[in-house]
């Protein structure tokens, strides 16, 4: 049983120390919670509860603390794939949803399984997801100041069970002041996919992971006889010719781990009961 979580690009290691120490051990403390709870429950199960637990957290750029879009109002958007049965379900562009991650997962059982805008907010009304607004103080202060991000913030998780079966979920906040109706990756198989052999989860510059198909890559890449670090090197080198910015989270199904960034530093954790890593 291994997991690994992320938590978006850190832009500010290099001026806010206490920041990045508080995110250290906000993933540290998530994914050991995950993979306790990984011993009991599939990868399916997992990745939502560690999605969950990241969006909870203001700290990370999903769900609580999400971004503030142009038109000064928050959607968000999540995806779960079971890499056994490869069902992807998601939402974009929810609204007034404390884990769309949550939302998501109630969508697997439906042959509609991915849901935008308005369709994805009534979904959630109708399936007993009270609405609930996640803008905190600091993004709105962010969005009086016209202050942008980079565009760098989502959480993800890819989780081996017991059974050696993976699945994989990505879930976002935005990028913040971009254009209403605008898509990002991680509700895509660029940005979050799994099958029986490989589960990879992404975070960056969403136009620049859908133009790569970076997700769909690596794991087709592994599918097809790659080592994961393998499918990696040459999946990041075709980001190369337009500088794409990018991050990827993967396990694959035996039990290897491997991330890797374009532009350091991703944040992410992994854990698989004995040893642990974090991004420091």
């Amino acid at each position: 049983m291994k997991i690994i979580i992320h938590g978006g690009f850190f832009s500010e290691s290099s001026t806010n120390n206490e920041t990045k120490v508080a995110k250290q051990q906000a993933l540290l403390n998530i994914v050991k919670k995950s993979h306790e709870y990984l011993k009991t429950h599939s990868a399916l199960e997992a990745v939502v509860f560690a999605v969950s637990l990241l969006e909870d957290d203001a700290l990370f750029n999903a769900g609580i603390g999400s971004q503030i879009q142009s038109d000064g109002k928050i959607r968000m958007s999540a995806a779960l794939m079971n890499g056994e049965t490869q069902r992807m379900s998601g939402v974009i562009n929810i609204e007034d949803v404390k884990n769309p991650i949550q939302v998501a997962e109630v969508l697997m059982k439906e042959d509609d399984r991915i849901l935008g805008g308005s369709g994805a907010t009534n979904y959630a009304r109708q399936h007993g997801f009270s609405a609930f607004s996640t803008e905190i103080p600091q993004r709105r202060a962010e969005y009086e100041a016209k202050i942008k991000s980079l565009g760098l913030g989502t959480v993800g998780c890819v989780a081996l069970d017991a059974a050696g079966k993976i699945a994989v979920a990505t879930s976002t906040g935005g990028k913040g002041f971009e254009l209403v109706g605008r898509i990002s990756d991680s509700a895509t198989v660029a940005g979050n996919y799994a099958n029986q052999f490989c589960g990879v989860s992404l975070t960056g510059v969403g136009e620049d992971i859908v133009s790569n198909a970076t997700a769909a890559k690596i794991v087709t890449r592994v599918t097809d006889g790659f080592s994961l670090q393998d499918a990696f090197a040459k999946t990041f080198d075709e980001l190369l010719p337009y500088d794409g910015f990018a991050g990827a989270i993967a396990i694959d199904s035996k039990g290897n781990v491997f991330h890797q960034d374009s532009h350091p530093s991703m944040v992410f954790a992994s854990f698989d009961g004995e040893n642990e890593e974090v991004f420091n």
